[in-house]
């Protein structure tokens, strides 16, 4: 890992351009946009700000603040986490050491749900939907959803009590405390339906295979997260056998899954009693969130 050395006299442009060369010879995977947000982050501006402002001279002690945070990327600890906020379907989500950072790829869960939901104007849309969120982790899935619709009111849960802190004062944030509560168990194991609408992103990692993620993943995000047992379906196998119970007869699960795993979690869903839709495919061509509905 090398270092990042900003001179006395460095401007805001410079500094910029000193990290984004760190970071590309440490081959991270974006590291003009890295740069950018770290620079600001450091300096408390925003990507206008960073830009009128370029040619101003840095401080002493905003050079050590820019190169401090440099050196947290350069050993692979996520943007995300550096700056402690990560969007998720266009909203703004705080993490903390026990909230998985937000991926792109789970947004696809959320299409699928609102999909089986109906149009905007939709009734089903404007219904007092019941949603439940078995993991919740930052909120992410939860909040996303009662943000698309406005009559619904959500659970969610985790083992994890500062997770759900994380939660809450996110859904807070959010302007949606009147229509989120959390609770703490294994999934759904503490609650009582029926609900519309379940959604879930267990851990879906093979043990075996977590320490051959990228650093970003396994050094940084909570191994209770990533951990899905010895085949990667602990979690499904968990929340198959509860969703029966938590569905409303006409009601829908939207499940999360990881590469290669659509047929196997399709067999564990069938077997518990669910009707299994065509999966959704993320914008790499995986198959990523998997409906469900119990068998009329």
């Amino acid at each position: 890992m090398s270092d990042v050395a900003l001179t006395a006299g460095e401007t805001i442009a410079a500094a910029r351009v000193a990290l984004a060369r760190s970071f590309a010879v440490a081959a991270l995977e974006s590291p003009e946009l890295d740069a950018r947000i770290l620079v600001g982050h450091a300096l408390g501006l925003d990507p206008a700000g960073i830009v009128s402002q370029g040619a101003r001279q840095l401080t002493s002690a905003e050079r050590a603040a820019i190169a401090a945070l440099a050196q947290r990327r350069l050993a692979r600890e996520p943007v995300a986490r550096i700056v402690g906020i990560k969007e998720f379907w266009g909203l703004p989500f705080r993490l903390n050491a026990e909230t998985l950072v937000p991926r792109p790829e789970t947004e696809t869960v959320v299409e699928a749900a609102l999909a089986a939901l109906g149009p905007p104007l939709g009734p089903r849309r404007q219904s007092a939907l019941r949603i439940a969120d078995l993991g919740t982790g930052s909120g992410a899935l939860l909040a996303a959803l009662l943000s698309e619709c406005p009559a619904a009111f959500g659970v969610g849960t985790d083992l994890s009590a500062s997770a759900i802190a994380c939660a809450r004062r996110n859904v807070c944030a959010l302007g949606l405390r009147e229509r989120a509560v959390f609770t703490a168990c294994d999934y759904g194991a503490a609650l009582k339906g029926p609900f519309d609408l379940l959604v879930s992103n267990p851990p879906y990692i093979c043990r075996g295979d977590i320490p051959t993620l990228a650093p970003e993943v396994s050094l940084f995000d909570p191994a209770r997260a990533l951990d899905g047992g010895v085949d990667g379906l602990h979690g499904y196998r968990t929340i198959a056998a509860d969703a029966c119970r938590l569905l409303a007869p006409n009601g829908l699960i939207v499940v999360e899954l990881g590469a290669g795993q659509a047929g196997a979690v399709a067999s564990l869903f069938l077997a518990a009693g669910l009707a299994v839709d065509n999966p959704y495919s993320d914008l790499s061509g995986v198959a990523r969130a998997l409906p469900a509905r119990p068998v009329s």
